[in-house]
This record gives C-alpha cells, sequence and structure tokens, in this order.
C-alpha cells in the first residue's frame, strides 16, 4: 500500500542552520514531507558532538536532524558559495540561524537571493531578531530565558528560591522552532496565492514573551487578586499535581477524598474564596495524598473527574504501554545503532506525519546532492573538491 502523502512533498529545504532551533524546524519540515538538505561546514553541526554519544555519533543531534540529507561546503570559500546558491535556486525554502549579519558577508542574504529566486521562502532566526543593538549578540537559550523575562517570572512563583531556577530545558529553542514552521507554512501558502516569496524573521525573545501572556497584561495592570499557584503535593512514593480548575472539580475532589465539607466551607465553596484559600487547600489536600502512592492518587481523582497526574520522567514514558500503544515514539538510526525519538505532536487525516529513519553523517550525501541536484559529473566533484569548496 502506498503511503500518504505528506503536506510538503515536493517542496526542497535549504538548510544552514545548526545547534537547536533551526534544525527542530527543519525536522518538522522533513516529517512533513519536505526534501531538507543541511549545509554543513567540515566539523559539522555543534551538535553531532554533544552526549549521550555511541561510537562518535550523538543521539540528542540525531533527534533533531533525521531525514535530512547533509552536504559539506566551505562557505567562505567562493566556489563553495556558488554551489549553495545553486542549490537555492532549485529550492523552495531557505531557513538559517546564523547571526544577523552573517549570510549577509557570504552573499547568501535574503535580499542577494530574492531577485534569481522571487518565489523563495527565506526564514532567520535568532536571538534578538534581524535589527537592533542587540541583534548580534550572542543568544542561546539560557540567554534568552534570562532576557525574556520567563526567568523572572517564574522566580516569582517560586518565592521560597533565593535566585532564578537553573535552565536544563531549552524552552526558548523549541517554541522558536515550531513559530518557524508555522511562519513558513504560511508563507509558503502565501506564496501559492500571491505567486511571490519573502523574508520571515523569527527571533527567541519574542517567542518567549508570547509564553508570558498573563505576566504580560500583570506588567501593565494593577492585579488586585493573584491567581492561584499549581503546585506538586506529596505522595508516599513521589509527587502528583492535582487541577480543579472549576467548580465541578473541585466538587468532585472533594467527594473523592472523603471532605465533603469543603463544599460548604466559606473558605473553599466559590471560585473567588478558594482562590484566597487557596494555599489552604493545597495543604489539606496533601495531607490526603501523602498518604497514598502517586499513581493511586491519579487513579482515584480522574476516576472522579478530577484532572491529576502523577509525576513522572521520561524514562517511564519510553517504556509505558499507553504512549507504546498511541504511537508516541518511532525507531530512527545512524551509523551507529538505533533509538527511539517522539513523533511530531500533530496528524492529519489526509496526509502522513512521519519521521525519516536515516540520520546522515557529515558530508555523507554530498556527491549524491551534487550529482542529482546540480547535474555533477564525478569530474565537476573533483574539481569542486581541489578548489576547497567541497570537504
Amino acid at each position: 500500500m502506498n503511503r500518504q502523502p505528506g503536506t510538503l512533498d515536493g517542496i526542497t529545504v535549504i538548510d544552514f542552520t545548526s545547534m537547536m532551533a533551526g534544525p527542530y524546524a527543519t525536522r518538522i519540515l522533513a516529517d512533513c514531507g519536505a526534501r531538507v538538505i543541511k549545509v554543513e561546514a567540515e566539523a559539522g553541526d555543534y551538535m553531532r558532538y554533544r552526549s549521550p554519544i555511541r561510537e562518535g555519533r550523538s543521539a540528542y543531534y540525531g533527534q533533531m536532524n533525521s531525514g535530512k540529507e547533509s552536504i559539506v561546503l566551505d562557505l567562505k570559500n567562493a566556489r563553495g558559495q556558488a554551489i549553495a546558491r545553486d542549490l537555492i535556486r532549485g529550492a523552495d525554502v531557505v531557513v538559517e540561524n546564523y547571526r544577523p549579519g552573517v549570510m549577509k558577508s557570504l552573499g547568501l542574504a535574503y535580499e542577494d537571493l530574492k531577485d534569481g529566486s522571487p518565489r523563495l521562502v527565506y526564514c532567520s532566526i535568532s536571538g534578538f531578531g534581524q535589527t537592533g543593538k542587540r541583534a548580534r549578540d550572542p543568544a542561546y537559550a539560557p540567554i534568552i530565558h534570562a532576557a525574556s523575562g520567563y526567568d523572572m517570572a517564574h522566580l516569582v512563583y517560586n518565592s521560597h528560591m533565593e535566585r532564578p531556577q537553573m535552565t536544563g530545558i531549552f524552552n526558548a529553542d523549541a517554541f522558536a522552532a515550531v513559530y518557524a514552521f508555522g511562519a513558513i507554512q504560511s508563507a509558503l501558502f502565501h506564496r501559492e496565492r500571491f505567486g511571490i516569496g519573502q523574508h520571515i524573521d523569527v527571533n527567541l525573545i519574542d517567542t518567549m514573551l508570547n509564553l508570558l501572556v498573563y505576566e504580560c497584561q500583570e506588567a501593565q495592570f494593577e492585579v488586585t487578586q493573584k491567581r492561584p499557584l499549581y503546585q506538586p503535593l506529596k505522595a508516599s512514593d513521589g509527587f502528583v499535581m492535582v487541577a480543579p480548575v472549576n467548580q465541578k472539580n473541585f466538587e468532585n475532589l472533594a467527594d473523592a477524598v472523603g471532605r465533603a465539607e469543603w463544599k460548604t466551607d466559606a473558605r473553599f465553596c466559590t471560585n473567588n474564596a478558594r482562590e484566597h484559600h487557596w494555599q489552604e487547600l493545597m495543604d489539606m489536600l496533601e495531607e490526603w495524598t501523602i498518604q497514598r502512592t502517586a499513581q493511586q492518587c491519579e487513579d482515584i481523582l480522574m476516576k472522579a473527574g478530577v484532572p491529576s497526574s502523577r509525576y513522572a520522567t521520561v524514562a517511564e514514558l519510553f517504556n509505558d504501554a499507553e504512549m507504546q500503544s498511541r504511537g508516541s515514539f518511532t525507531e530512527i538510526s545512524d551509523h551507529s545503532g538505533s533509538y527511539r525519538i517522539p513523533v511530531q505532536p500533530f496528524r492529519f487525516s489526509q496526509a502522513a506525519v512521519v519521521s525519516r529513519p536515516h540520520v546522515s553523517d557529515v558530508g555523507e550525501d554530498t556527491d549524491s546532492i551534487l550529482r542529482e541536484k546540480l547535474d555533477y559529473s564525478e569530474a565537476d566533484i573533483e574539481v569542486a573538491r581541489s578548489s576547497g569548496a567541497l570537504r
């Protein structure tokens, strides 16, 4: 049986990205059917060397770059730049996440390409945008978390902490990748309607501000009543999250934990009252949760119609029967072996979203790309290689 087509079948993407935000965005494009050609320097994307490493190959890198082809070009070499321009001429999309100005110095900025490729969709991903005094500042996710107000918002919500929390999950990169993916889709749709491409500027700091919906309004207007903060409650073997967000949830909670009197308690009986006495409610609820395992708490409360969950680890999810039955993971492989990654969190009824299983070594596809895309002969490839354009 033939597979369903992807929504981006027939779309070619030239990928000048490294690290996380750009590669993750182009990985989503690849999963939707696009052909993604990743242009790398001889050393390859820095993430190729990040743990976990197996026989010299990074699974961390592979999760963000499966399904792409890799070509090595020296973009400081005039012949290498010319090859890059030739690849772009036959492409639909360019994605890059160099510091602003770098692609211009290489003759590969949108302004350099748009006249020859008027239908080109060109996406730039950066920390602080393409203009302004901070445009060229280094901007990895932890820097953006600090600069955007995100970390300080968390500190306000965790008043027991003396400093902002440590950063190990790079939200700015992951969310910017998703915004870039969506913006590229919109630009491709615009191109189909109006016949022209355009430049897209995606930046990480605005990405993080868009996550701070309540906080943006709180910064502008007086808040007369603080929101309840949802918190981990201790169980006998871990933690559980309980979120009675409406009146029905709360009444179900009171019945489930054997505290029906809460429903008439003046401190808790209305949403407004609970917001004023939220911590008291959580403290009393924890007296119930701590006597049970996290799984027991989840089972009892969810059966009663109370939104709740035990705190799970990623390792547990990889072995969870429900996650496996849902098809939440797929297997990919590089030349060091296979491993699992999460699938994309969306499905189409009439199109495939499939992670292509192969992770290319740096430059693995250089010759085949030149032969197929640019009609190079073996002699042409050798000439380009001897010129220093190829590595």
